[in-house]
Protein backbone atom coordinates (compact mmCIF):
# COMPACT_ATOMS: atom_id res chain seq x y z
CA UNK A 1 0.00 0.00 0.00
CA UNK A 2 0.83 3.49 -0.56
CA UNK A 3 -0.26 6.01 1.70
CA UNK A 4 -0.33 9.55 -0.47
CA UNK A 5 -2.26 12.36 -0.50
CA UNK A 6 -5.67 10.84 1.30
CA UNK A 7 -4.00 9.43 4.12
CA UNK A 8 -0.34 10.25 4.96
CA UNK A 9 -1.30 13.54 5.86
CA UNK A 10 -3.60 12.58 8.77
CA UNK A 11 -0.71 9.89 9.97
CA UNK A 12 2.54 12.81 9.50
CA UNK A 13 0.26 15.34 11.61
CA UNK A 14 -0.94 12.73 14.26
CA UNK A 15 2.54 12.05 14.84
CA UNK A 16 5.29 14.08 12.97
CA UNK A 17 8.15 12.00 14.49
CA UNK A 18 7.55 9.09 12.56
CA UNK A 19 7.56 9.06 8.81
CA UNK A 20 4.78 6.63 8.62
CA UNK A 21 3.86 5.67 11.96
CA UNK A 22 2.60 1.75 11.48
CA UNK A 23 3.38 -1.54 11.40
CA UNK A 24 3.44 -3.21 8.19
CA UNK A 25 4.26 -6.37 7.83
CA UNK A 26 4.54 -10.43 5.72
CA UNK A 27 2.29 -12.78 7.58
CA UNK A 28 2.98 -15.75 4.98
CA UNK A 29 0.18 -19.00 4.14
CA UNK A 30 0.06 -21.02 7.81
CA UNK A 31 -2.34 -23.88 5.77
CA UNK A 32 -5.65 -24.03 3.86
CA UNK A 33 -7.78 -25.28 5.85
CA UNK A 34 -11.80 -25.79 5.80
CA UNK A 35 -12.11 -24.69 9.67
CA UNK A 36 -13.06 -21.51 11.39
CA UNK A 37 -12.47 -21.51 14.67
CA UNK A 38 -14.00 -18.20 15.22
CA UNK A 39 -17.41 -18.80 13.47
CA UNK A 40 -17.81 -22.38 13.37
CA UNK A 41 -15.71 -23.27 16.88
CA UNK A 42 -15.46 -27.14 17.36
CA UNK A 43 -16.57 -28.01 13.26
CA UNK A 44 -14.28 -29.75 10.56
CA UNK A 45 -15.23 -29.09 6.60
CA UNK A 46 -16.73 -25.79 7.49
CA UNK A 47 -19.19 -24.24 4.94
CA UNK A 48 -16.20 -22.73 2.97
CA UNK A 49 -12.58 -22.42 2.65
CA UNK A 50 -9.89 -20.00 4.47
CA UNK A 51 -6.47 -19.32 4.54
CA UNK A 52 -4.75 -18.88 7.61
CA UNK A 53 -1.76 -17.27 8.88
CA UNK A 54 -0.11 -16.43 12.30
CA UNK A 55 0.78 -18.82 14.97
CA UNK A 56 1.03 -22.78 14.68
CA UNK A 57 -1.17 -23.03 17.95
CA UNK A 58 -4.30 -22.83 15.49
CA UNK A 59 -6.46 -25.67 15.83
CA UNK A 60 -10.87 -26.05 15.72
CA UNK A 61 -11.96 -24.94 18.59
CA UNK A 62 -9.80 -21.80 20.05
CA UNK A 63 -11.67 -21.81 22.92
CA UNK A 64 -11.07 -18.56 24.52
CA UNK A 65 -11.39 -19.67 28.29
CA UNK A 66 -8.48 -21.86 27.61
CA UNK A 67 -6.74 -21.21 24.48
CA UNK A 68 -3.39 -18.95 24.89
CA UNK A 69 -2.36 -17.87 21.12
CA UNK A 70 1.14 -16.50 22.38
CA UNK A 71 1.98 -19.86 23.36
CA UNK A 72 2.33 -20.88 20.15
CA UNK A 73 5.89 -22.36 19.29
CA UNK A 74 6.22 -20.31 15.73
CA UNK A 75 4.13 -17.47 13.40
CA UNK A 76 4.23 -17.20 10.07
CA UNK A 77 4.12 -13.60 10.16
CA UNK A 78 7.29 -11.48 10.31
CA UNK A 79 7.48 -10.27 14.30
CA UNK A 80 7.79 -13.34 15.94
CA UNK A 81 6.35 -11.63 19.03
CA UNK A 82 3.15 -11.92 16.93
CA UNK A 83 1.27 -14.81 17.46
CA UNK A 84 -2.27 -13.77 16.29
CA UNK A 85 -4.49 -15.69 13.94
CA UNK A 86 -5.15 -13.75 10.83
CA UNK A 87 -7.72 -15.40 8.03
CA UNK A 88 -9.82 -15.02 5.05
CA UNK A 89 -11.57 -16.67 2.26
CA UNK A 90 -9.36 -18.12 -0.76
CA UNK A 91 -10.07 -17.01 -4.16
CA UNK A 92 -10.81 -19.17 -7.27
CA UNK A 93 -11.11 -18.74 -11.17
CA UNK A 94 -14.09 -20.48 -12.20
CA UNK A 95 -13.28 -21.48 -16.17
CA UNK A 96 -16.08 -21.76 -18.24
CA UNK A 97 -16.07 -25.61 -18.38
CA UNK A 98 -17.40 -25.60 -15.07
CA UNK A 99 -13.95 -26.06 -13.15
CA UNK A 100 -12.18 -24.30 -10.31
CA UNK A 101 -8.60 -23.29 -9.49
CA UNK A 102 -7.61 -21.32 -6.01
CA UNK A 103 -5.95 -18.13 -7.11
CA UNK A 104 -2.06 -18.01 -6.09
CA UNK A 105 -1.13 -15.29 -3.58
CA UNK A 106 1.99 -13.12 -4.02
CA UNK A 107 4.18 -10.57 -1.55
CA UNK A 108 3.28 -6.84 -1.58
CA UNK A 109 5.56 -4.60 -2.61
CA UNK A 110 5.47 -0.45 -3.24
CA UNK A 111 7.82 2.43 -2.51
CA UNK A 112 7.09 1.37 1.24
CA UNK A 113 9.24 -2.07 0.63
CA UNK A 114 8.77 -5.41 -1.01
CA UNK A 115 7.32 -7.67 1.90
CA UNK A 116 8.33 -11.61 1.24
CA UNK A 117 5.24 -13.95 0.92
CA UNK A 118 4.81 -17.91 0.44
CA UNK A 119 0.86 -17.00 0.39
CA UNK A 120 -0.99 -15.25 3.26
CA UNK A 121 -1.47 -11.71 3.71
CA UNK A 122 0.12 -8.61 4.76
CA UNK A 123 -1.03 -6.88 7.49
CA UNK A 124 -1.50 -3.40 8.93
CA UNK A 125 -1.60 -1.62 12.49
CA UNK A 126 -2.32 1.85 11.85
CA UNK A 127 -2.57 4.16 15.21
CA UNK A 128 -4.62 7.36 15.10
CA UNK A 129 -3.63 9.41 18.17
CA UNK A 130 -3.44 7.18 21.76
CA UNK A 131 -4.76 3.69 20.86
CA UNK A 132 -5.41 0.53 23.17
CA UNK A 133 -3.94 -2.29 21.24
CA UNK A 134 -6.19 -5.20 22.41
CA UNK A 135 -4.85 -5.39 26.20
CA UNK A 136 -5.34 -9.43 27.49
CA UNK A 137 -7.63 -9.37 30.24
CA UNK A 138 -7.05 -11.35 33.44
CA UNK A 139 -9.95 -13.41 34.89
CA UNK A 140 -9.81 -15.62 37.96
CA UNK A 141 -11.87 -18.96 37.56
CA UNK A 142 -12.27 -21.99 40.08
CA UNK A 143 -10.78 -25.28 38.59
CA UNK A 144 -12.64 -28.08 39.56
CA UNK A 145 -9.70 -28.92 42.18
CA UNK A 146 -10.62 -25.63 43.80
CA UNK A 147 -7.14 -24.05 42.93
CA UNK A 148 -7.71 -20.01 41.52
CA UNK A 149 -5.60 -19.43 38.43
CA UNK A 150 -4.89 -16.78 36.52
CA UNK A 151 -6.23 -17.01 32.69
CA UNK A 152 -5.04 -14.56 29.85
CA UNK A 153 -8.45 -14.36 27.75
CA UNK A 154 -7.83 -12.64 24.35
CA UNK A 155 -9.77 -10.03 21.77
CA UNK A 156 -10.91 -11.25 18.66
CA UNK A 157 -13.23 -9.61 15.87
CA UNK A 158 -14.83 -10.33 12.22
CA UNK A 159 -14.84 -7.82 9.69
CA UNK A 160 -17.40 -8.08 6.51
CA UNK A 161 -20.06 -11.02 6.23
CA UNK A 162 -19.42 -14.45 4.17
CA UNK A 163 -23.23 -14.43 3.26
CA UNK A 164 -23.74 -10.48 2.00
CA UNK A 165 -24.76 -10.62 -1.95
CA UNK A 166 -25.16 -7.13 -2.04
CA UNK A 167 -22.34 -4.61 -3.22
CA UNK A 168 -24.30 -1.69 -2.23
CA UNK A 169 -24.87 -2.83 1.09
CA UNK A 170 -21.16 -3.18 1.64
CA UNK A 171 -19.17 -0.15 3.12
CA UNK A 172 -16.43 0.72 0.14
CA UNK A 173 -14.07 2.22 2.35
CA UNK A 174 -13.64 -1.25 4.29
CA UNK A 175 -13.98 -3.72 2.07
CA UNK A 176 -12.46 -3.33 -1.83
CA UNK A 177 -10.73 -4.63 -4.70
CA UNK A 178 -8.41 -3.35 -7.39
CA UNK A 179 -7.48 -4.25 -10.61
CA UNK A 180 -3.58 -4.17 -11.14
CA UNK A 181 -2.38 -4.12 -14.97
CA UNK A 182 0.80 -5.00 -14.35
CA UNK A 183 2.83 -7.65 -11.86
CA UNK A 184 4.81 -5.47 -10.02
CA UNK A 185 2.81 -3.39 -7.40
CA UNK A 186 5.81 -0.71 -8.00
CA UNK A 187 3.65 0.58 -10.73
CA UNK A 188 1.38 1.53 -8.30
CA UNK A 189 -2.08 2.23 -9.26
CA UNK A 190 -4.37 5.29 -7.09
CA UNK A 191 -3.95 6.22 -4.22
CA UNK A 192 -4.61 4.98 -1.04
CA UNK A 193 -6.68 1.98 -0.34
CA UNK A 194 -10.62 1.71 -0.49
CA UNK A 195 -11.21 4.61 -2.60
CA UNK A 196 -12.38 6.02 -5.64
CA UNK A 197 -9.88 3.64 -7.48
CA UNK A 198 -11.36 0.49 -6.17
CA UNK A 199 -14.64 -1.21 -5.93
CA UNK A 200 -16.18 -3.59 -3.82
CA UNK A 201 -16.83 -6.35 -6.39
CA UNK A 202 -14.03 -8.54 -7.63
CA UNK A 203 -12.93 -6.63 -10.63
CA UNK A 204 -13.13 -8.81 -14.45
CA UNK A 205 -11.47 -6.87 -16.73
CA UNK A 206 -9.01 -8.91 -18.79
CA UNK A 207 -6.00 -6.87 -18.68
CA UNK A 208 -5.62 -6.97 -14.58
CA UNK A 209 -3.05 -9.16 -13.81
CA UNK A 210 -3.18 -9.03 -10.28
CA UNK A 211 -5.89 -7.87 -7.97
CA UNK A 212 -5.38 -6.51 -4.43
CA UNK A 213 -8.11 -7.32 -2.04
CA UNK A 214 -8.17 -5.12 1.10
CA UNK A 215 -10.26 -5.57 4.39
CA UNK A 216 -10.27 -2.60 6.98
CA UNK A 217 -11.44 -3.60 10.32
CA UNK A 218 -13.48 -1.50 12.99
CA UNK A 219 -11.38 0.86 15.43
CA UNK A 220 -13.73 1.37 18.23
CA UNK A 221 -14.56 -1.09 21.18
CA UNK A 222 -17.16 -0.91 23.78
CA UNK A 223 -14.17 -1.40 26.06
CA UNK A 224 -15.36 -4.50 27.78
CA UNK A 225 -16.63 -7.53 25.75
CA UNK A 226 -13.32 -9.30 24.09
CA UNK A 227 -16.18 -10.60 21.52
CA UNK A 228 -19.57 -10.95 21.03
CA UNK A 229 -22.32 -13.52 19.52
CA UNK A 230 -21.69 -11.86 16.27
CA UNK A 231 -17.75 -11.31 16.78
CA UNK A 232 -18.44 -7.67 15.06
CA UNK A 233 -21.02 -5.76 18.05
CA UNK A 234 -18.46 -4.76 20.38
CA UNK A 235 -16.62 -2.94 17.97
CA UNK A 236 -17.96 -0.29 16.09
CA UNK A 237 -16.24 2.27 12.86
CA UNK A 238 -15.05 5.14 13.62
CA UNK A 239 -16.47 8.76 12.05
CA UNK A 240 -13.20 8.11 9.42
CA UNK A 241 -13.22 6.21 6.80
CA UNK A 242 -10.11 4.31 4.55
CA UNK A 243 -6.80 3.45 5.49
CA UNK A 244 -6.29 6.36 7.70
CA UNK A 245 -6.16 5.47 11.60
CA UNK A 246 -9.93 5.92 11.99
CA UNK A 247 -11.63 9.32 13.41
CA UNK A 248 -13.63 10.01 17.03
CA UNK A 249 -15.35 7.00 18.47
CA UNK A 250 -19.07 6.47 19.04
CA UNK A 251 -20.12 7.12 22.76
CA UNK A 252 -21.02 3.52 22.88
CA UNK A 253 -17.69 2.17 21.87
CA UNK A 254 -15.21 4.57 23.25
CA UNK A 255 -12.33 3.20 23.41
CA UNK A 256 -9.93 3.78 20.02
CA UNK A 257 -8.16 0.69 18.63
CA UNK A 258 -5.02 0.81 15.92
CA UNK A 259 -6.46 0.61 12.46
CA UNK A 260 -5.91 -3.27 11.72
CA UNK A 261 -5.75 -3.80 7.51
CA UNK A 262 -5.25 -6.86 5.12
CA UNK A 263 -3.96 -6.77 2.03
CA UNK A 264 -3.48 -9.71 -0.31
CA UNK A 265 -2.23 -9.69 -3.81
CA UNK A 266 -3.91 -12.00 -5.82
CA UNK A 267 -2.02 -13.20 -9.19
CA UNK A 268 -5.05 -14.15 -11.81
CA UNK A 269 -2.15 -13.83 -14.58
CA UNK A 270 -2.39 -16.88 -15.84
CA UNK A 271 -5.97 -17.02 -15.75
CA UNK A 272 -6.32 -13.79 -18.24
CA UNK A 273 -4.64 -15.64 -20.75
CA UNK A 274 -6.68 -18.89 -20.33
CA UNK A 275 -8.87 -20.19 -23.29
CA UNK A 276 -11.82 -20.48 -20.74
CA UNK A 277 -11.79 -16.44 -19.34
CA UNK A 278 -15.51 -15.96 -19.96
CA UNK A 279 -16.53 -13.81 -23.11
CA UNK A 280 -19.71 -12.61 -21.70
CA UNK A 281 -18.98 -10.57 -18.83
CA UNK A 282 -19.27 -13.00 -16.10
CA UNK A 283 -17.01 -12.65 -13.20
CA UNK A 284 -15.41 -15.55 -13.54
CA UNK A 285 -13.23 -15.00 -10.24
CA UNK A 286 -15.52 -15.89 -6.67
CA UNK A 287 -14.70 -16.61 -2.55
CA UNK A 288 -15.02 -20.05 -1.36
CA UNK A 289 -18.75 -19.66 -0.55
CA UNK A 290 -19.54 -18.82 -4.70
CA UNK A 291 -20.03 -15.54 -3.57
CA UNK A 292 -18.05 -12.35 -4.78
CA UNK A 293 -16.21 -9.31 -3.51
CA UNK A 294 -19.03 -8.65 -1.71
CA UNK A 295 -19.07 -11.45 0.66
CA UNK A 296 -15.37 -10.75 1.35
CA UNK A 297 -14.64 -11.07 5.52
CA UNK A 298 -11.75 -11.07 6.98
CA UNK A 299 -11.36 -12.64 11.05
CA UNK A 300 -9.04 -11.44 13.97
CA UNK A 301 -7.74 -12.92 16.81
CA UNK A 302 -5.66 -11.44 19.23
CA UNK A 303 -2.20 -12.92 20.04
CA UNK A 304 0.84 -10.80 20.82
CA UNK A 305 3.00 -11.61 23.42
CA UNK A 306 2.45 -9.72 26.34
CA UNK A 307 2.12 -5.94 26.35
CA UNK A 308 4.32 -5.75 22.88
CA UNK A 309 1.52 -4.45 20.65
CA UNK A 310 0.94 -1.58 23.29
CA UNK A 311 4.54 -0.59 23.15
CA UNK A 312 4.94 -0.49 19.63
CA UNK A 313 1.97 1.64 18.97
CA UNK A 314 2.98 4.24 22.35
CA UNK A 315 6.53 4.11 20.44
CA UNK A 316 5.77 4.54 17.19
CA UNK A 317 7.40 1.51 15.57
CA UNK A 318 7.48 1.58 11.92
CA UNK A 319 7.00 -0.91 9.24
CA UNK A 320 8.53 -4.32 9.41
CA UNK A 321 12.12 -3.55 11.73
CA UNK A 322 13.35 -4.41 14.92
CA UNK A 323 11.77 -1.78 17.13
CA UNK A 324 14.26 -2.25 20.62
CA UNK A 325 11.27 0.19 22.77
CA UNK A 326 8.48 -2.33 22.09
CA UNK A 327 10.67 -5.56 22.37
CA UNK A 328 9.48 -6.42 18.87
CA UNK A 329 11.62 -8.35 16.58
CA UNK A 330 11.39 -9.26 12.77
CA UNK A 331 12.38 -12.56 11.50
CA UNK A 332 14.19 -13.46 8.42
CA UNK A 333 11.48 -14.56 5.41
CA UNK A 334 12.88 -17.80 5.75
CA UNK A 335 11.75 -18.31 9.17
CA UNK A 336 8.37 -17.34 8.78
CA UNK A 337 7.53 -19.23 5.69
CA UNK A 338 8.65 -22.00 7.47
CA UNK A 339 5.63 -22.03 10.05
CA UNK A 340 3.15 -24.34 8.61
CA UNK A 341 0.89 -27.03 10.03
CA UNK A 342 -1.31 -29.94 8.70
CA UNK A 343 -4.64 -29.36 7.77
CA UNK A 344 -7.11 -30.41 10.27
CA UNK A 345 -10.08 -30.88 7.75
CA UNK A 346 -8.00 -32.92 5.48
CA UNK A 347 -8.78 -32.56 1.45
CA UNK A 348 -6.68 -31.69 -1.84
CA UNK A 349 -7.41 -28.12 -2.06
CA UNK A 350 -4.66 -27.44 -5.18
CA UNK A 351 -5.09 -27.82 -8.88
CA UNK A 352 -8.57 -28.13 -10.79
CA UNK A 353 -11.41 -28.67 -8.82
CA UNK A 354 -15.22 -30.42 -10.41
CA UNK A 355 -16.94 -27.69 -7.81
CA UNK A 356 -15.83 -25.92 -4.67
CA UNK A 357 -15.45 -27.50 -1.52
CA UNK A 358 -18.40 -26.44 0.57
CA UNK A 359 -20.03 -29.45 2.54
CA UNK A 360 -18.29 -32.24 0.67
CA UNK A 361 -14.61 -32.58 0.53
CA UNK A 362 -13.44 -31.35 -2.45
CA UNK A 363 -13.61 -33.31 -5.94
CA UNK A 364 -10.55 -33.32 -8.59
CA UNK A 365 -11.41 -32.24 -11.84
Amino acid sequence: MQLTSLAAPALLAQNAAAQFNMLRFACSQLVVDRIDPLVNPGMQYTPHLHQFAGGNSLNLTMDPATHDLAASSCTSCSFKEDKSNYWTAVMFYKSTNGTYKRVPQVGNGGPQGQLINNGGLDVYYIPSGTVTAFKKVIKHLEEHLGALFDLMQGFRMLAGSATQTDPNKVTKTNICHRCWTSTSEDNFIGGAPCTDSDTVDIPTDKTCKMIRQTIIFPTCWDGTNLDSPDHQSHVAYSAGSGANGGGACPSTHPVKLPQIMYELMWNVTEFTNDATFPTDGSNPYVYSMNMGGSAAHGDYLFGWGGDTLQKAMDNSCNLNTDCAAAGIHAQAPAEYNACTIEQQAPEDVDGWLAALPMGEMAIKA
